[in-house]
């Protein structure tokens, strides 16, 4: 069975960075869930902005339920076909469900302070990333009504991303994983119930 290994943070944790390094170190393709939805906004006529990529985010989840991203990037999978898949971005319980249909889950949370994580948006200057603290904080709020702390508060590995070496953190990150691969294994040769993960 397959393995998707779900990246989870706030904006500006640093979940990216992490889920990198986890696809290289593990040679496995990268999905990022961000980029999946500004390929469909873009196909909609939709600006990349802050304003019109959240708002297209709730409209889209109205109109075709909570696990509509990630039934977005299920259709992208189909033509992927590694046996361990690291997805980046998955913001609500709905979509872990959706995803566990298809594989085992493995979700990594990757968290750091509200302070660090908009000095962070402030320096890589995307064009959806918040101008002001005041934007900051509605995006926050936006992505906890999603349910993305929620998954952060299940996930199976928990990485603090604040005032530690990035080589370390990531190291951390992997040995999490590694670890849980090693259960996924066991279960798969015993038949057992050894790992469940956020499902």
């Amino acid at each position: 069975m397959r393995t998707f290994i779900c990246v989870t943070g706030m904006p500006g944790a640093g979940k990216s960075v992490i889920a990198k390094y986890l696809a290289d170190s593990l040679h496995s393709n990268l999905i990022s869930m961000g980029d999946v939805m500004r390929r469909e906004a873009i196909k909609r006529g939709v600006g990349l902005d802050l304003k019109s990529m959240m708002e297209f985010a709730r409209r889209i989840r109205e109109e075709k339920g909570e696990a509509a991203v990630a039934d977005l990037v299920l259709k992208h999978l189909k033509k992927v076909k590694d046996n361990i898949l690291v997805i980046d971005g998955v913001r609500s319980l709905a979509e872990v469900e959706a995803f566990s249909k298809k594989a085992r889950v493995i979700v990594v949370a990757v968290h750091a302070s509200p302070r660090e994580r908009f000095r962070r948006l402030r320096r890589r200057g995307r064009k959806d990333d918040p101008k002001s603290w005041e934007e900051f904080r509605k995006r926050d709020l936006d992505e906890l009504r999603i349910g993305i702390g929620n998954v952060i508060a299940l996930a199976d590995v928990m990485i603090v991303n604040e005032n530690k070496d990035e080589n370390l953190i990531k190291d951390k990150a992997l040995e999490g994983v590694r670890r849980l691969l090693t259960d996924v294994s066991s279960e798969d040769r015993d038949g057992g119930e050894t790992y469940r993960g956020c499902r």
